[in-house]
């Protein structure tokens, strides 16, 4: 991706804040602000992530389903019925 020269306007203190926190972390002022800039876009979609999972989740109704064998012999049964329908048994 490429690089873009820009103008913002930012509280004085913030900004010395943030050049002493890349100076401390050794790190490029742009490079810290674009790690801190991608940081706010990731939890932005996380948190749109979340949500849309939840309305998803309320959405849904089941009840669980209780074998009434176990788990392998029901995997057999069905790769058994399997075989038999491809092999038009």
């Amino acid at each position: 991706m490429g690089k873009i020269k820009t103008s913002i306007y930012i509280d004085a203190e913030l900004w010395w804040e943030l050049k002493k926190d890349a100076a401390e972390e050794k790190k490029d002022l742009s490079k810290l602000l674009e790690e801190i800039i991608s940081e706010e876009l990731l939890l932005g979609v996380e948190d749109s992530l979340r949500g849309m999972i939840r309305e998803f989740e309320e959405k849904i109704e089941f009840e669980p389903v209780i074998a009434k064998e176990s788990v392998s012999e029901l995997v057999r049964a069905m790769r058994d019925e399997r075989e038999d329908s491809i092999l038009g048994q």
